[in-house]
């Protein structure tokens, strides 16, 4: 027995007439009637007396109504009260991130925003690599790059270049570069990507894409690790303007042949399914676009 079927017994019962409680709830005469045969067969007895010019309570009917009325209300209330908690900012929020930008970047942000929201909780799991969201307990993942299961649904909170950096010392004993065909007789850093080395870089210029692969003797899957040996001067990285944005403003490392360009890398926040889009990964979604895109226009000035 429906909640739709309970509000045409109802409808009829205070106008006393099936058509005109069709013509209310915008239904054919014969949906409302067949809605009403449903619920008296669920019950086991009539609810209505019918006569061929009158429609009026049985007995039963006079007993069930009030106790329909009080029902319906109940659900109406339940549905409200639970429509007004899911706009409550509250709960667990699990969230995985990559991990160098979340110790170095991410966790501010997040205090932030459990001290705007007291009643909201937080499980933050840093890696590198995809998780598995149920297996692995976890709500949303911020990583670079859409969706690979067409099932889960995201957001994209900004797109962020890739700048070629190193540091002035770095620059001062190997010379800076002028071109791509310089670049690869340079050390390069390298991350590891699902066990493969990310060491062929893409560059454009002049509609011309070159594929400038280097040399290196360091490789590490930890971004935390590649940003440090730049910083060091241990050779040129490829970084996220977000990664990279305060240690350029800081004069900690340099942005280089700033007149090619790399690849963009998409930043989003993913989710396994649409349901799981709860107020708090709105408010979560809308600070990291702002703070994001902060950040890469800050790259932007200072490379």
């Amino acid at each position: 027995m429906n909640t739709q079927d309970l509000i045409v017994v109802m409808k009829t019962a205070k106008l006393g007439n099936i058509s005109a409680a069709a013509a209310q709830l915008d239904m054919q005469v014969a949906t409302a009637s067949a809605a009403i045969k449903r619920v008296e067969k669920h019950l086991g007895f009539q609810l209505f007396v019918r006569s061929t010019r009158s429609l009026r309570l049985s007995k039963q009917g006079e007993t069930y109504l009030p106790i329909c009325e009080q029902a319906l209300a109940l659900l109406a209330d339940g549905k409200k009260q639970v429509l007004d908690n899911d706009n409550e900012i509250d709960g667990e929020l699990r969230l995985t991130a990559p991990s160098d930008f979340g110790r170095n970047i991410l966790l501010p942000w997040l205090d932030e925003l459990l001290d705007e929201y007291p009643k909201l909780a937080l499980k933050l799991i840093l890696n590198d690599h995809n998780l598995d969201f149920y297996r692995d307990g976890v709500d949303i993942a911020l990583r670079y790059g859409a969706p690979e299961d067409s099932s889960f649904y995201g957001f994209k909170i900004c797109d962020v270049p890739l700048l070629l950096c190193a540091s002035t010392e770095y620059l001062e004993k190997q010379g800076t570069p002028k071109d791509h065909e310089e670049l690869s007789e340079h050390q390069g850093l390298f991350f590891l990507i699902r066990g493969s080395k990310f060491d062929t870089w893409k560059l454009t210029k002049n509609e011309q894409t070159y594929k400038v692969v280097l040399k290196g003797r360091r490789t590490s899957n930890d971004a935390d690790v590649v940003k440090r040996w730049c910083a060091q001067g241990a050779g040129i990285s490829l970084r996220s303007a977000i990664d990279v944005a305060d240690q350029l403003e800081q004069g900690v490392v340099q942005s280089i042949l700033n007149d090619y360009r790399v690849e963009c890398k998409p930043l989003w926040l993913i989710c396994p399914s649409k349901q799981m889009i709860n107020p708090s990964v709105r408010v979560l979604r809308d600070k990291l676009r702002v703070y994001c895109q902060a950040l890469v226009e800050k790259a932007e000035r200072y490379k």
